[in-house]
């Protein structure tokens, strides 16, 4: 990975989640994902906050986009790369967060975990 590959992949991701396109953002997630946040915990009831799965993780997506109606107006503060990783440091609805993604060899989110503002 390289830092102009890294910066298409964030701004593509936010690019889908900002047009509501739940297969958009799942094009950028392995089938055997592993996705965990704090508000995947509240919106699928399971207390570890943890996803796992494309299949799970559409379902959590959908979910997402239903609590979150009109424009997300996600905005892209930062990308950082590291080895076969990837952070994307966003703003959603007024909050700062970041999601630190594992990166499998064909340059897809094999684990994810989501931080966000306090």
């Amino acid at each position: 990975m390289d830092s102009q590959y890294a910066q298409a992949f964030a701004n593509e991701w936010i690019q889908a989640w900002n047009e509501r396109d739940a297969e958009g953002i799942l094009a950028h997630y392995s089938e055997d994902v592993e996705f965990q946040s704090s508000l995947a915990r509240r919106l699928m009831g399971d207390v570890s906050g943890t996803v796992r799965g494309k299949q799970q993780l559409r379902e959590y997506f959908g979910k997402a986009l239903t609590a979150f109606p009109g424009s997300l107006a996600i905005k892209l503060l930062g990308v950082y790369e590291g080895i076969g990783s990837l952070v994307i440091h966003f703003q959603a609805c007024g909050r700062n967060a970041i999601e630190v993604m594992e990166l499998d060899h064909a340059g897809k989110i094999r684990r994810a975990i989501t931080l966000s503002q306090v």
